[in-house]
């Protein structure tokens, strides 16, 4: 399984809980030699005041925690 298979794995997993809220994410890029993975928060998500925390102690948290390659997550 590639990494961006990986990570498309967890996103799907995420995805109810920010879609209870009205939002979602969506995955833009995976940049394998840098672990980088570029999402983008729609919905609710996108122009909330809380969309940082929900990348950073959410999105990246339960990234990183699952799939020890991925090392940081940008919003694009």
């Amino acid at each position: 399984m590639s990494l961006r298979e990986k990570v498309e794995d967890i996103l799907q997993k995420i995805r109810p809980s920010l879609q209870a809220d009205g939002g979602n994410v969506e995955l833009v890029d995976v940049i394998e030699k840098d672990g980088v993975v570029k999402v983008r928060l729609t919905g609710a998500c996108r122009g909330c005041a809380f969309s940082q925390m929900t990348l950073r102690m959410g999105i990246e948290r339960i990234l990183k925690e699952n799939i020890p390659e991925v090392k940081q997550v940008e919003a694009v």
